[in-house]
């Protein structure tokens, strides 16, 4: 228990001495959240915007309903101009009870929204002008979809991708760099058992990923970003150290090849880089050819995302956990038992 404890404080200290772990384990993977957070926590919530010249009841009930963004303009010819230069989809005219609308044919799913609302707006205040009650009612309701906002999305798939890299890279490098500097063999003198610094390294490993997942989700649900957890979120804990341990078997495999730490670092990029894109990292995959959602159903990576956005942001229970579960066991069993066969002590 002793050389337990010894082993894992050495290998805690010499993880955060090292600024090069510490930048690629931490701020590597939070630039790529804030970046695509920045960038995307905006999208779907623009309106459409249109030049209007005029005024009267239709452009009043337009810009009360907030359907459309209205740009007022006192001349038809540089409301027109601003169509064709594209910088607008549309431009609605108003001459007395005349409604003219000017569109741009190159954007054809804009122009659509824009000719869809204002006829629907017309034909209301038409059938209002007859008095007539209208023959057939038309109500709307919002419901809770199970669609996710982009920070939603990124948070999880980012947090699984930047636990893989640390525990890959950490395990791949941490082992060559022993090997080659007879580290290894002294442990193997010594009287201490390979279970024991093994178990030590996985120890420290697990801490740092549940501090990755503590810094992440505290930075995503920042207002800037408005990442929202579900009741559930706790269920995730487990899914960080179960990766955590598969990826940790994946870095001793590839450490076991490798002579140095150049050619570990370039095979562990090799590996969790096309993984990352392969499993909806950094976007979802459901529209991907059928072939290629099939290919990366092989990566462990895939079900540790799927996993933790089913418990992070969409309420799922611990079923949820099952398949990732089992994915991610079978993973590091198969993975580590191969890395044992030939994993070597010296070069």
């Amino acid at each position: 228990m002793t050389a337990f404890k010894t082993l894992s404080v050495a290998m805690l200290k010499g993880f955060i001495r090292d600024k090069v772990t510490l930048f690629f384990t931490f701020l590597f993977p939070l630039m790529f959240l804030i970046i695509f957070g920045l960038i995307l926590r905006d999208v779907g919530a623009d309106k459409t915007r249109i030049a209007v010249v005029g005024d009267g009841p239709i452009v009043s009930a337009l810009r009360d309903s907030g359907a459309l963004e209205l740009e007022s303009y006192n001349d038809v010819d540089a409301a027109v101009q601003k169509v064709k230069d594209g910088d607008l989809p549309a431009a609605l005219i108003i001459r007395g009870q005349q409604l003219d609308v000017r569109f741009a044919q190159s954007d054809q799913v804009k122009s659509a929204t824009v000719l869809g609302i204002v006829n629907g707006f017309v034909d209301k205040a038409n059938l209002a002008a007859t008095g007539q009650p209208p023959k057939f009612t038309f109500a709307a309701e919002k419901v809770e979809d199970a669609s996710l906002k982009p920070i939603q999305f990124l948070t999880p798939g980012i947090l699984s991708w930047g636990v893989a890299v640390s525990a890959v890279f950490g395990s791949a490098l941490t082992l060559v760099s022993w090997r080659r500097k007879q580290v290894l063999r002294r442990i193997r003198l010594a009287p201490v058992s390979a279970a024991s610094v093994l178990s030590s390294r996985i120890l420290v490993s697990t801490g740092v990923a549940l501090v990755q997942g503590a810094i992440f989700i505290g930075i995503a649900s920042l207002p800037v970003f408005g990442l929202r957890l579900s009741g559930s979120w706790w269920l995730a804990i487990p899914l960080l150290l179960l990766g955590t341990i598969a990826f940790f078997a994946l870095g001793m495999l590839v450490g076991a090849f490798a002579k140095t730490e150049e050619a570990a670092s370039a095979a562990a990029n090799i590996v969790v880089l096309p993984m990352a894109f392969l499993s909806g990292t950094f976007f979802p995959v459901d529209q991907a050819p059928a072939w290629l959602q099939t290919v990366s159903k092989i990566f462990p990576l895939r079900h540790m995302n799927d996993g933790m956005l089913d418990v992070l942001v969409r309420g799922k229970g611990i079923e949820a956990l099952a398949m990732p579960a089992a994915i991610l066991v079978g993973f590091s069993l198969v993975v580590g038992f191969l890395a044992s066969r030939v994993f070597k002590w010296e070069e």
